[in-house]
């Protein structure tokens, strides 16, 4: 898509602090972050959000769950905890229409999150 901000980044028109890229998967630093440890997780192949996951994208989101895994590790917040979050829509707090994962973490996580 070409006006998504994410798709962008994927595809090196915009800077990113990237932390993880693969052919399908690029992960990189929040510009706002909520915890000294924010990363970002996509897709490089736009979708919009998890309704418009389509079957053949789940082995993708399984993929995306394992390089979460794999930086957390890397990042040593799986000694203490982590979050990962989805914001889905407008009224799920989604503000770039284009799936993502927050990875957050070094320092305490309150419940509800807001």
């Amino acid at each position: 898509m070409s006006d998504c901000l994410f798709c962008k980044i994927a595809q090196k028109e915009i800077p990113a602090q990237v932390v993880y890229e693969d052919e399908k998967v690029m992960a990189f630093n929040d510009i706002n972050p909520q915890a000294p440890v924010h990363i970002l997780v996509i897709p490089k192949k736009h979708i919009t959000d998890l309704v418009n996951l389509e079957e053949n994208d789940l082995s993708l989101i399984a993929e995306i769950f394992k390089i979460i895994k794999q930086i957390a590790g890397e990042k040593g917040l799986d000694q203490e905890g982590y979050r990962v979050v989805n914001n889905c829509g407008e009224k799920g707090g989604q503000t770039v229409p284009h799936l993502h994962f927050h990875l957050l973490g070094g320092r305490q996580m309150n419940w509800p999150p807001g």
